[in-house]
């Protein structure tokens, strides 16, 4: 069997054609999604049905021919499952019950809320191309820290790093636990059938040194390493948003398969700095999207013409704006797959 050219770029083989697949891409842009959503009655019912799910997750594949598919859910269902209160709020976005600690995690109820998602991961298998990836994730712990302790999202977070710089020892029990939680949610993806992981770390880039080594390398380099134990060279792909100057060190440290970048970070220079240890994915600027025409065609050609040969998966730097008209993702798919690198 042809091995799929999304997991032939993870494992670092040269490839003449680009893969490519868009963070947020089953979503509101999409008048197909706001259907299904309307149907499903609530963003979380949508998540825990699973022939809805897999309908979501399968819509832009088979709108814009991509090379991966997206497992629909949300990072949440993580803290859900944990027995923390979630809610999504119309025009609020995600709202929990605000939880410092987690006690011993019972993975047999875990498992039981989380069996929904585990399913839809089947189904989209069994209705997916067979060239075409199927990928699955999670939040990485410290972004899931940041929602549990706060209770919602704001962008800066300030009482959870305040909390955090004030009580490491206890913040740290708490990484250890969510790492835990994360590995296993991961390792169960992967059972269900999935071909790749992303672990999405949202806010890493709102820590400084020497924190975001602590919450965000070694966490997610424990996940690595526990995934690993059990699936040697199982391929997973980092995205710390914003990381700026410590995306090297995220690269190099981590044991990740693959970097996602940013829309603030120079492929150029990741190519030049880390390039050579980890296949790289991004990082289209989500607005250039969102304007299509000339300016999303020039900014396609430069990110193409900076990745060069290099092990290279085109995405956006963050997920598709929802004011984003489907037209202009047909756009960017038609031009990714008429380009060919010699």
């Amino acid at each position: 069997m042809t091995k799929k050219l999304l997991i032939q770029v993870l494992e670092r083989e040269y490839t003449t054609s680009i893969p490519f697949w868009l963070m947020r891409q089953a979503g509101r842009y999409l008048p197909e999604y706001r259907a299904l959503r309307a149907e499903a009655g609530s963003f979380l019912n949508l998540c825990f049905s699973p022939d809805m799910a897999a309908a979501a997750t399968l819509q832009p594949i088979d709108r814009f021919d991509m090379d991966a598919a997206i497992l629909f859910s949300d990072i949440l269902v993580v803290p859900h499952a944990l027995g923390q209160k979630l809610d999504f709020r119309e025009g609020e976005g995600p709202r929990l019950e605000p939880q410092k600690k987690i006690n011993e995690i019972n993975f047999e109820t875990f498992d039981k809320k989380l069996a929904p998602v585990y399913e839809t991961i089947r189904i989209v298998k069994k209705n997916l191309a067979g060239d075409k990836a199927l990928i699955g994730f999670a939040g990485a712990p410290w972004t899931i820290a940041c929602y549990m302790v706060q209770g919602y999202g704001d962008g800066e977070f300030s009482e959870v790093k305040k909390f955090a710089f004030n009580n490491t020892a206890e913040f740290d029990r708490l990484i250890e636990k969510l790492v835990e939680a994360t590995t296993h949610y991961l390792i169960e993806q992967i059972k269900a059938g999935v071909d790749a992981v992303q672990i999405f770390d949202s806010w890493a880039g709102l820590l400084p040194e020497p924190y975001f080594g602590r919450w965000v390398i070694i966490p997610t380099q424990n996940i690595v390493t526990n995934i690993h134990k059990l699936y040697p060279g199982f391929p997973i792909i980092g995205f710390p948003r914003r990381a700026g100057m410590f995306y090297q060190d995220y690269a190099e440290q981590t044991g990740i398969s693959c970097v996602g970048l940013d829309q603030h970070c120079s492929l150029e220079q990741a190519i030049c700095s880390f390039g050579s240890k980890v296949a790289l994915q991004g990082n289209l600027d989500p607005v250039a999207l969102l304007a299509g025409g000339k300016t999303l065609e020039g900014e396609i050609k430069r990110i193409l013409a900076e990745a060069g040969k290099s092990p290279f998966i085109f995405n956006l730097g963050h997920g598709v704006i929802k004011e984003t008209p489907p037209e202009n993702v047909a756009q960017l798919a038609k031009l990714l797959k008429s380009y060919q690198r010699e």
